[in-house]
């Protein structure tokens, strides 16, 4: 695997270069903590949906009944 890049603009000049320890520690923190959430946010979708599948409801009946 590469290392990321990162990219400095500095007025007219762009320069990319390789990320350094401190960046890539940092970068890889919150990859991980995208990760995480990403599979929290998949995780409560799977539970709300197997709570509707239990009580025979739609997604648009829910919505009928809080609205």
């Amino acid at each position: 695997m590469t290392t990321p890049q990162i990219r400095i603009i500095d007025g007219d000049t762009i320069t990319d270069r390789d990320m350094n320890e401190q960046e890539l520690a940092t970068y890889k923190t919150v990859q991980d903590e995208l990760k995480a959430q990403a599979k929290f946010e998949l995780d409560k979708a799977t539970a709300r949906q197997a709570v509707l599948d239990k009580l025979g409801l739609t997604s648009d009946e829910v919505a009928a009944l809080l609205s």
